[in-house]
């Protein structure tokens, strides 16, 4: 069993990762459902990573909060850190190819809606239609689109998650180890 300094201190990271990855999961969904953003193929690719890191990351806080060795959250942070190290490369690949550093992908465009079931749900949905390109950013803020933040905030959870993962034990633990 762990000390209640130690649960804290192993309760940070994956607490951070949870908390700031949620935020930024719901404010895309946010931006979907009340601002009428219509994601393209890359978007809804890069809402996969935080579908699988965010439950490592509660696992991870849950698991400092039962008062599990430090090594189960740390390792579930690393599960959490992988997914979101994968998810800067996609962020900056979607957001490079907005900025034109290089091409997209040639089968980007919207998806989502249901197959037709006649001729005329065919014609009704190709008149409202609306085509999103992965290549041209809908929305940006501070020169940053919403692939370019989700470069970032994937960059600074990786970085939060891995700094949780291989950062020192706190002094207490450390020496009930070497005991």
């Amino acid at each position: 069993m762990t000390s209640t300094a130690t649960r804290r201190h192993e309760m940070l990271a994956p607490l951070v990762v949870f908390l700031v990855g949620l935020a930024t999961i719901l404010g895309a969904w946010g931006f979907e459902i009340f601002g009428g953003f219509v994601p393209c193929a890359l978007c809804l690719q890069e809402r996969v990573p935080y579908y699988f890191g965010l439950p490592f990351a509660l696992a991870g806080v849950l698991a400092a909060l039962a008062g599990a060795k430090p090594t189960i959250p740390r390792m579930l942070l690393i599960a959490s850190g992988i997914a979101f190290a994968y998810n800067v490369y996609l962020g900056g690949y979607h957001a490079g190819a907005e900025w034109g550093f290089w091409a997209g992908p040639s089968d980007c465009g919207a998806g989502g809606a249901a197959p037709p079931t006649s001729a005329e749900d065919l014609l009704s949905q190709i008149k409202t239609i609306r085509i999103v390109s992965c290549t041209e950013a809908t929305w940006r803020f501070l020169y940053l689109s919403f692939a370019g933040w989700n470069f970032v905030v994937s960059l600074f959870l990786a970085a939060v998650a891995f700094w949780g993962a291989f950062r020192p034990l706190p002094p207490d633990e450390a020496a009930q180890r070497a005991a």
